[in-house]
């Protein structure tokens, strides 16, 4: 991601360092749900886990949308402001349902933390675009 990012013409509208994580963490939150998801879906007591196989799809959703979006550092108005600010409200909620089952479910505490970085990750995005 570093190299393509780099030869960009619009290189300098984003912090590229800032960028490329929040574009991996995007991408790795996205990959991470949708395994929580499944292993949820999968899992003995499936039934008790419908919020947080809910949350898991629309974070990875969410992600992967931000990921794409923030993979095209050209000038885009403000628009892309307002999927990063989704993305972490997605990613605070998905990590705090998550959390709720980390005790029992490795896979939730593993996704809860991936979530977190995300929203870390885009937060600083944005706070470094202000």
């Amino acid at each position: 991601m570093d190299e393509i990012l780099s030869t960009h013409p619009k290189k300098d509208t984003f912090d590229l360092e800032l960028l490329r994580a929040a574009i991996d963490a995007a991408h790795a939150c996205a990959s991470t749900c949708a395994t929580c998801s499944d292993a949820c879906l999968h899992g003995e007591d499936a039934g008790s886990m419908t919020r947080c196989i809910d949350l898991d799809n629309q974070c990875a959703a969410i992600c992967r949308t931000t990921a794409d979006i923030l993979s095209r550092p050209g000038p885009n108005g403000d628009s892309w402001r307002a999927i990063v600010e989704a993305c972490i409200a997605v990613c605070t909620e998905c990590a705090q349902e998550c959390a709720q089952h980390a005790e029992h479910h490795d896979h939730c505490r593993i996704c809860a933390e991936a979530c977190r970085a995300c929203a870390d990750a885009c937060r600083a995005l944005l706070d470094a675009a202000n």
